[in-house]
């Protein structure tokens, strides 16, 4: 009776993933930040399939990690399979539940524009759900699990509002604020996403003078903004963001200068929106929001 020969295994699906994105991204750091895994389960996925081959993928050094030749020929296939999949993942996901759209922000844009909006939007469209992801890269738009993004950049996407910048503050402070000089007796809270931002303003307010902003970090704009609203200190306000408190007069703009910045707040779709869909219904609605 015939025998049919063993069935070569499977190369397992997480460590060609593993595999693929440290290839694509230089690095197992930066395969881990987005797979959302350790750089260490990285390492592990791709020696289990280094052991599986029975050859390297990647030379190994003190200056980090270099595709072999074998690796280097088989990453284009790999890419575009897995673009292939994610696209096929996202058009299941939607078709499954097409009255869900999946929004993608960087922090301070879904706490700071995009939440005080929300109510208005669900009462146009009750029956669309919406979830929001704060992430402070866009993501990889051939990878994303998402519908829309928004952040503030130069990608090729809709400018929803420019991005200029003024100190602002509590208005109890605004008083000790005659010149753009009095800056150095108060604190200047910075926020480290956006830490060039005082440079960037004094180089237009005070050119041609060192400025050293001192004061308190923060890793949240949003928090920052509450602190100034508390009367910290002064904030390089982003005025898409702060514009609510400036018009509930929490916040003051004490000096005329303003810096606007080459990054607008952009909205835009990682793939095409199908007409009368969700996303599109809810990208229209955020565009007549400017």
């Amino acid at each position: 009776m015939p025998v049919a020969p063993p069935r070569p295994r499977p190369l397992p699906l997480n460590a060609l993933r593993a595999f693929e994105a440290a290839a694509r991204l230089g690095g197992f750091a930066a395969a881990a930040e987005e797979l959302g895994v350790s750089p260490g389960a990285v390492s592990a996925q791709i020696k289990q399939l280094e052991d599986m081959l029975g050859v390297p993928l990647f030379d190994r050094s003190a200056r980090g990690v270099t595709l072999t030749a074998l690796a280097a020929d088989v990453l284009p296939d790999l890419t575009g399979a897995f673009d292939r999949l994610a696209t096929v993942s996202h058009d299941l996901r939607t078709g499954a539940k097409p009255q869900v759209v999946h929004v993608a922000a960087l922090p301070s844009v879904a706490q700071l524009w995009l939440s005080p909006r929300l109510p208005g939007l669900r009462a146009a469209a009750p029956e669309i759900e919406i979830s929001v992801t704060a992430m402070e890269q866009p993501p990889d738009l051939k990878r994303a699990p998402f519908d829309l993004c928004l952040f503030f950049g130069d990608a090729p996407g809709e400018a929803l509002a420019a991005d200029t910048i003024t100190p602002v503050c509590a208005p109890a402070l605004a008083d000790r604020l005659n010149r753009p000089e009095d800056l150095r007796h108060l604190p200047c809270l910075i926020d480290t996403t956006w830490h060039g931002d005082w440079s960037l303003w004094m180089a237009a307010a005070l050119p041609g003078q060192i400025f050293v902003p001192r004061g308190p970090e923060f890793s949240l704009y949003a928090l920052a903004v509450e602190e100034t609203v508390n009367g910290a200190g002064v904030l390089m306000g982003h005025e898409a963001l702060v514009a609510p408190y400036l018009a509930r007069g929490q916040l003051v703009a004490p000096f005329s200068a303003r810096v606007t910045l080459s990054h607008a707040l952009r909205l835009w779709a990682p793939r095409p929106l199908a007409p009368g869909s969700a996303a599109r219904r809810v990208a229209d609605w955020l565009r007549r929001q400017r």
